[in-house]
């Protein structure tokens, strides 16, 4: 559900994901952010890799995005749609993750990161032999244009919210940068550490440099295992693998980006996709719908065992997805309205009759996790939540708000009797055949969805709303017409997916802050606006130790579910995928936090 715009979010919040460890006045391989990295210096190879594994072959995938084409190479500025996977393959940062651990990094673009002693600044020495897709060597002034462009006014705000704590970036010596923060954190060294780099000559005309958001189909100047190779615009873009990559032995990258060819095949519509995928036409999938999963996977291939249906599980963080209210507008603003809407979503039923039972539903911001709220909040939380009690939900201060439930003891029809009793508190009475407001104003909202495919999922609660007097019109628009109107706000309900992390920090100021809340394209698609929330974001991201980060996480996950601002949705313990086994090999396992298909562009390798 993400497509382009939360593509973006995404990677944000990944690297904030990649968050430092205790401050140290030496340099490091790398560094975890509350305890001992798993990985010591001079280790061979991430432990979930084949180092033997063969170069060579192509990996054929399908994008899963709503996009029908791409209009551009550059994902980071705000107009237009990047090809899927670009940003994965073709840039790098200073430090990169593992799959099999969390909140840890290890040295990529730098080979040493030092973090002062009074955790006011990190400093990365580059490696010599890093280089650019052009052969430039990576410098220091590389990494400084592009925090600085990616912190400026052409790219997405979430960035600039994501770096407020950045003071800035100096360049001591050619392969050696120093970043300065404004104050102490454990969250920002990584975070910086986890910024694309891309070369400064990236769109450069006769050497003079254009502006950023007009670098739009230049191809990409990045220093990741592949470039852009053959391009069918509006059917595939396969991306080849550099012979010449600079990293290919390097131990973060050992056994790693083993297809000399990965190309990605454009589809408009899902049937088109599944028909191709039984055709044979690319080796792998990722299934998001249950229904797909359960009904729609059979053939000759299958029967062969060709192709393959498993299912992989993961201990990834459930993150949120969620039907998002739009609170600025009018019939939105009150809670208790908000509260109604999402009584009327029947989830057990959906998940019984539609779903084949492969879901479970999501329960707040911080699902899978530490920082999940659950119960009544402690005491440490009840002491951050204290001082804004006049401007938070007064049911914050008791249990963690639930989703309603239609199974056991509950039933559908308490609940719409309950949210027909909120609307009325909230001004709402029906007459004259229709739930009307005190300036006779029918209750009538949109939904706004980039995939015709999705009223199959929207109509139970369209039907079920329709039942209180609500009436929700689906509105399917183009996708392009659908990024434009989610960057403007221009919207009542939509749906997204939005990543988990089990270190939240300073990335939630771009979904939930108030500064956010009025700048276009940010991720504050709900409008929220709350000093209590801004308070408790900061929190989150001073936190010096896991103990501070919990009462901080737990006690946001309060506010932001007794506001009412989402109506949670569903997600799924494991990566389900459909591989061409004759024409792919895997690892043995997969490592407990790796995303689906980057596990299978990074690991797997051709037969």
């Amino acid at each position: 559900m993400l497509g382009v715009v939360q593509n973006c979010r995404m990677r944000i919040l990944l690297f904030a994901m990649l968050t430092l460890g205790a401050v140290s006045a030496w340099a490091a391989h790398g560094y975890a952010l509350w305890g001992d990295l798993k990985y010591p210096a001079g280790f061979a190879q991430f432990d979930y890799v084949n180092a033997q594994a063969p170069k060579g072959g192509e990996l054929r995938l399908v994008s899963n995005f709503r996009t029908s084409t791409f209009d551009k190479y550059n994902p980071f500025t705000i107009k237009g749609s990047a090809p899927a996977y670009l940003s994965d393959v073709m840039f790098e940062s200073l430090l990169t993750g593992s799959m099999d651990e969390t909140a840890s990094a290890y040295g990529l673009l730098a080979e040493d990161v030092s973090v002062a002693a009074d955790g006011l600044s990190a400093t990365f020495r580059l490696r010599a032999q890093a280089r650019f897709h052009n052969g430039d060597p990576v410098l220091a002034q590389d990494v400084k244009y592009s925090f600085d462009t990616l912190n400026g006014p052409f790219v997405s705000p979430g960035y600039r919210s994501l770096l407020e704590d950045v003071a800035g970036v100096e360049v001591l010596d050619a392969r050696t940068v120093r970043y300065r923060f404004k104050k102490p954190s454990r969250e920002l060294p990584l975070t910086v550490g986890g910024l694309p780099v891309f070369s400064h000559r990236w769109g450069e005309v006769n050497g003079v440099a254009k502006p950023f958001d007009q670098i739009v189909m230049e191809l990409p100047i990045g220093s990741g295992p592949y470039k852009i190779g053959p391009v069918n615009f509006g059917k595939d873009i396969t991306y080849v693998r550099d012979p010449h990559y600079w990293a290919q032995d390097l131990n973060v990258r050992k056994g790693m980006d083993n297809f000399d060819r990965i190309t990605v095949k454009i589809y408009k519509d899902n049937t088109a996709r599944l028909e191709a995928l039984k055709a044979g036409e690319f080796d792998l999938m990722r299934f998001f719908s249950a229904g797909d999963w359960a009904r729609r996977l059979s053939g000759r291939k299958f029967d062969s065992g060709e192709l393959v249906k498993a299912e992989f599980a993961h201990r990834l963080p459930t993150g949120f997805q969620s039907y998002v209210f739009n609170t600025r507008r009018a019939k939105l603003q009150d809670p208790r309205v908000r509260q109604a809407l999402g009584l009327a979503l029947d989830y057990e039923w959906m998940n019984r009759q539609m779903f084949y039972g492969a879901y479970q539903r999501v329960q707040g911001l911080f699902g899978n996790t530490d920082c999940q709220a659950s119960g009544m909040p402690d005491d440490r939380e009840l002491a951050l939540l204290a001082p804004w009690r006049s401007q938070i939900p007064p049911a914050t201060f008791g249990a963690m708000a639930l989703s309603p439930r239609t199974d056991g003891n509950n039933s559908l029809r308490a609940n719409l009797r309950q949210a027909q009793q909120l609307l009325q508190e909230a001004g709402w009475q029906y007459r004259d055949g229709a739930l009307r407001n005190a300036a006779n104003e029918v209750f009538t909202l949109e939904y706004l969805d980039s995939n015709e495919g999705g009223v199959r999922t929207v109509t139970p609660w369209i039907r079920n709303l329709e039942k209180i007097g609500v009436r929700l019109v689906f509105r399917p628009v183009d996708f392009a017409l659908y990024q434009q109107r989610l960057q403007k706000f221009d919207f009542e309900i939509t749906s997204l997916a939005y990543a988990g992390t089990n270190n939240p920090g300073q990335e939630f100021a771009d979904i939930f802050g108030s500064k956010a809340a009025d700048q276009e394209d940010s991720g504050n698609l709900v409008g929220m606006k709350n000093p209590a929330v801004d308070a408790l974001i900061a929190q989150m991201a001073s936190a010096k130790s896991k103990a501070d980060l919990l009462p901080a996480c737990r006690a946001l996950d309060r506010v932001i579910g007794h506001s009412y601002v989402l109506v949670p949705q569903w997600s799924a313990s494991t990566h389900r995928m459909v591989f061409n086994a004759w024409r792919l090999n895997k690892p043995a396992t997969m490592p407990p936090y790796a995303p689906g298909e980057t596990w299978a562009m990074q690991t797997w390798w051709a037969k």
